[in-house]
């Protein structure tokens, strides 16, 4: 059995994805859709990463945030 795992209130959750050093180097953060959806919602998600001038791709179950605000280009 797994123990159970305390949520953070979803201001805190947002935060700490955000602080993350690969956001907070222009890198790549990604995590589960439903994990997202669980914690803090896809609107909240987002918004969140609009906010920030950066760029949310979904594919598959996972969303990946490009933590810059540059532009992109998907080459394939």
């Amino acid at each position: 059995m797994q123990p159970s795992r305390q949520r953070l209130n979803p201001d805190s959750w947002i935060n700490l994805i955000f602080a993350a050093k690969a956001a907070r180097t222009g890198g790549v953060v990604r995590r589960s859709v439903r994990w997202v959806e669980r914690e803090v919602g896809h609107a909240r998600f987002e918004n969140e990463v609009r906010r920030r001038g950066f760029h949310l791709v979904q594919s598959g179950g996972q969303y990946i945030v490009i933590c810059n605000t540059g532009g992109i280009r998907v080459i394939c």
